[in-house]
C-alpha cells in the first residue's frame, strides 16, 4: 500500500510563497510519476505539474508555468512544490499523486493520492 502525504499549505499573500512537500511510503518512490493537483470549490480537480520517475522531466500547467517548480528527492522518497508570486486565483486543496509510467495530465489516471493541502492566497 502507497500512501501519501502532503504538508506546508497555509494562508499567504498575493506575491508571497509557499513550498509544498509530499512524502511517499510503502513502495519504491523512485519508480513512481508524480503529480501535484488542485481543487478549487465547485471546480474539478485540475492538473499543476508533474515529474517523471527517471530522468525528472517535469511539465507545468500554463497558468503556474515561471511560478511554480515542481522536485523530486528520491533518497528521501519526497516530491515539492515551490511555489512563488501566488495570485488569489491559486487558492485551492492541492493534492499530490503517483502513478507508474509517464507521467500525465488527467487525475483520474494517478493511483495514489494524499489527503491534501489548503493554500489560500489573500489579496
Amino acid at each position: 500500500q502507497v500512501q501519501l502525504v502532503e504538508s506546508g499549505g497555509g494562508l499567504v499573500q498575493a506575491g508571497g510563497s509557499l513550498r509544498l512537500s509530499c512524502v511517499v511510503s510503502g513502495r519504491t518512490f523512485s519508480n513512481y510519476a508524480m503529480g501535484w493537483f488542485r481543487q478549487a470549490p465547485g471546480k474539478e480537480r485540475e492538473f499543476v505539474a508533474t515529474i517523471s520517475a527517471s530522468s525528472g522531466l517535469t511539465d507545468y500547467t500554463d497558468s503556474v508555468n515561471g511560478r511554480f517548480t515542481i522536485s523530486r528527492d528520491n533518497a528521501k522518497n519526497t516530491v515539492y512544490l515551490q511555489m512563488n508570486s501566488l495570485k488569489p486565483e491559486d487558492t485551492a486543496v492541492y493534492y499530490c499523486a503517483a502513478r507508474t509510467g509517464s507521467p500525465v495530465h488527467l487525475y483520474r489516471y494517478y493511483d495514489y493520492w494524499g489527503q491534501g493541502t489548503q493554500v489560500t492566497v489573500s489579496s
